[in-house]
């Protein structure tokens, strides 16, 4: 897999577990990100999604915040662009998110400090966020008078439209306790037990099935919230039944029954 040697605006690493840990590396931007990052985030997340070694990612940021969003030097250069050199750069982004949120392996956000603006969409994309009490949000495109469109799709998912909207239309900014309570944050942790709750989460997740892991995410992100059809009703028959009699499978049930570890449980 790609070393952190290879970045400019990240650093990567990965431990025996297969925990990969991706860190943005702009500290003095307040980790905003522009084209190298958003190239950088999409190579690594492509490498990731692939990789045999990697089971367990985790987003962190560098100094006193998670992501400032957008670079406004990079958008600032984008909008004196033609707009078929802005839809490129709007889809490179896009294309970023997509690579993000579709990665097979879970993804945990750590937020150690303030995330705006695409900062939010990043944690949006990820599968589970853990952010500091000091945390803080905004949707703050609008200030700018631009809007939140690619992040939109993601910040809906995680959200509800109803609060999406809210945030998008008033940019305001909302400490960690209201992220907890729209679900744009799924845990609070100070900052001195950050860590510690993460690796807990780590824990339980290595004890799983890597592929099952993998097929959760690609089965739940075609699921919508709403009436069940036919459709989805036979998209999770076929997707247990495929899955079932795979070897992951039938070595999750062997083990089980043996009063075992499963083989892709670290001694």
């Amino acid at each position: 897999m790609t070393t952190e040697h290879d970045y400019i605006t990240l650093t990567l690493s990965t431990d025996a577990r297969g925990v990969t840990r991706v860190t943005l590396a702009r500290e003095k931007t307040l980790n905003a990100f522009d084209e190298t990052m958003i190239e950088e985030l999409t190579h690594a997340f492509t490498a990731i999604a692939t990789s045999t070694t990697t089971r367990v990612v985790v987003l962190a940021a560098e100094g006193r915040a998670f992501s400032a969003g957008a670079d406004l030097r990079w958008m600032e250069r984008a909008s004196q662009n033609s707009f078929e050199a802005n839809l490129d750069d709007a889809r490179r982004f896009a294309r970023m998110m997509q690579v993000l949120a579709e990665c097979p392996k879970p993804v945990l956000a750590r937020v150690q400090g303030a995330a705006y603006g695409g900062g939010v969409g990043l944690c949006c994309a990820c599968d589970i966020v853990f952010a500091t009490p000091q945390a803080r949000f905004a949707v703050s495109e609008v200030k700018f008078g631009i809007l939140p469109s690619v992040i939109g799709p993601y910040l809906t998912n995680a959200v509800g439209k109803r609060e999406a909207l809210r945030l998008a239309l008033t940019a305001e900014q909302i400490d960690a306790a209201r992220a907890l309570q729209i679900g744009l944050v799924q845990e609070i942790v100070t900052l001195d037990e950050l860590d510690a709750a993460i690796e807990k989460t780590i824990t339980a997740l290595l004890i799983n099935g890597p592929a099952s892991l993998g097929e959760v995410k690609q089965l739940y992100g075609q699921l919508a919230v709403g009436p069940i059809d036919a459709a989805t009703r036979e998209l999770t028959a076929q997707t247990i039944s495929r899955v079932r009699a795979t070897d992951e499978a039938r070595e999750g049930f062997a083990a089980f029954l043996a009063k075992r570890p499963a083989a892709w449980v670290k001694q």
